[in-house]
């Protein structure tokens, strides 16, 4: 019986590569009943264009056309519960990975029956031709620190956060469902996901330059990657989101406290320049998670600034709670500035969260 095989491509403005890319994975065909799946997030080069144009002539080809989500975890989540093979492969459409290695990888999954093949840019035999020496020394940071926060049983893996694998889609299929998509790199959460049960191994890779467009690495992915390994470390008990609105809020209390140092020494009073503090450190606080926590609703243009008075009126009470806190506890209980500020801030963590998630970025 021929193995019936999904190849799983995101996209994002990758038309200078996914054609030559689709050229070497086609013949493919001629070892197993082939199906490729391009999950393209409306990319605004004509990348899914061209897809379509040549899926009309080649039936192995699907596209998928992604409009109003994003996120190259949820592109690669959605391929996956769209495949139908018994074996699915992912590999980023930049031309970094080798079509060579999918045969490898697909041998490696079934003749060692395991549930799972990663392809290591950090093998032993592995060849690393397009990554710089920063992207190198910042892979082999993160994978250190996804070792740390990874059940034991994946401690001998060398690349957690590869773009390239190979699974066996029936029995991986519950944990691909329990992935969460904001998660920094897809096989990160799925291995987190899995609590050390998914029988592994690696293939070497020989990880080639990227021949058009521009690695999407940018300090968004570097956020989604800390709030991933404290996610893991709060043993998956705290929401991401709720994780990344606290480090947010952790900035605003930086902001609260500078801005109120620099109004008292200009000459105000304490109680005359907390009101000022809290306002700042609310409108730092809703910009960065605009940024960061929301990316992917986030707010542009006017409906950045009607998002910023939402978000002010959401807090509106908090923020007197905050001042009335701080004020009383300053005033009666120590006149210590710090410790009056954070009595206060504490106090309005919860309700900023859940009231803005809901009414400002629209979201549960």
């Amino acid at each position: 019986m021929v193995l019936r095989v999904s190849i799983v491509l995101p996209t994002y403005n990758e038309r200078g590569n996914i054609e030559p890319l689709l050229e070497q994975l086609l013949p493919l065909q001629q070892h197993y009943n082939l199906e490729i799946l391009v999950v393209d997030d409306d990319s605004v080069d004509g990348t899914a264009e061209l897809v379509r144009r040549l899926a009309h002539t080649e039936p192995r080809l699907r596209l998928i056309r992604r409009v109003g989500r994003s996120g190259l975890a949820s592109a690669i989540k959605e391929g996956l519960l769209d495949a139908t093979g018994d074996v699915a492969v992912v590999m980023d459409s930049d031309g970094q990975h080798e079509p060579a290695s999918v045969r490898r990888a697909i041998d490696t999954l079934v003749q060692g029956d395991l549930d799972l093949v990663i392809g290591s840019r950090f093998h032993p035999e592995a060849e690393i031709l397009g990554l710089s020496g920063r992207r190198e020394r910042g892979s082999n940071w993160a994978n250190a620190s996804a070792r740390f926060s990874l059940p034991r049983g994946y401690a001998g893996l060398s690349d957690y956060m590869s773009g390239f694998f190979a699974l066996r889609l029936e029995a991986v299929l519950p944990l691909i469902r329990a992935v969460d998509v904001n998660g920094f790199k897809f096989l990160y959460e799925l291995l987190a996901v899995s609590k050390g049960r998914l029988r592994t191994a690696e293939v070497p890779l020989s990880f080639q330059p990227r021949t058009y467009g521009s690695s999407k690495l940018d300090l968004a992915i570097f956020w989604d990657f800390l709030i991933s390994i404290l996610h893991s470390l709060s043993l998956r008990l705290l929401p991401r989101r709720a994780i990344s609105f606290g480090l947010v809020g952790v900035s605003g209390v930086a902001v609260q406290l500078v801005v109120t140092q620099l109004l008292m020494l200009s000459g105000l009073g304490f109680e005359q320049a907390l009101p000022f503090a809290v306002v700042a450190a609310a409108s730092s606080n809703y910009l960065i998670n605009n940024a960061l926590t929301f990316r992917f609703q986030r707010l542009k243009g006017l409906a950045l600034f009607r998002g910023l008075l939402k978000f002010l009126l959401v807090a509106s009470l908090p923020v007197l709670a905050n001042v009335g806190l701080a004020s009383a506890f300053y005033s009666l209980v120590a006149r210590d500035t710090l410790w009056a500020q954070l009595s206060g801030i504490l106090v309005v963590f919860v309700w900023n969260y859940a009231a803005s998630s809901r009414f400002v970025w629209n979201t549960p």
